[in-house]
């Protein structure tokens, strides 16, 4: 069964940091680029991350830029987003998502988590 689970929300005061991991069982990521998403209450969906699978390479919302970072563990089959000086507009369900395809994170994704509540608030 293809699964993709997040963990590692939390509540946190705002300048604090969380990071967030993404298990995929019953395919292997490492083929795969992993995306992270979230959606705070009321707004759409925003792309906060990817990393490519053929070359690793990142992207980031600009909102993000400079306090986030996406990494994977092929070996750990897990994608993780590191998430520093968190502010309260961070808040959001973060949800993390797999691709396949040779568009890999310029692409739409094959898999989604149910995903994770980040709650920044002090």
């Amino acid at each position: 069964q293809v699964q993709l689970v997040e963990s590692g929300g939390g509540l946190v005061q705002p300048g604090d940091s969380l990071r967030l991991s993404c298990a995929a069982s019953g395919f292997t990521l490492a083929h795969y680029a992993i995306g992270w998403f979230r959606q705070a209450p009321g707004k759409e969906r925003e792309k906060v991350s990817c990393i490519n699978s053929s070359d690793g390479s990142t992207r980031y919302a600009d909102s993000v830029k400079g306090r986030f970072t996406i990494s994977r563990d092929n070996a750990k089959n897990t994608g993780y987003l590191q998430m520093n000086s968190l502010k309260p507009e961070d808040t959001a369900v973060y949800y993390c998502a797999a691709a396949l395809g040779p568009l890999g994170c310029s692409g739409g994704m094959d898999y989604w988590g149910k995903g994770t509540l980040v709650t920044v608030s002090s």
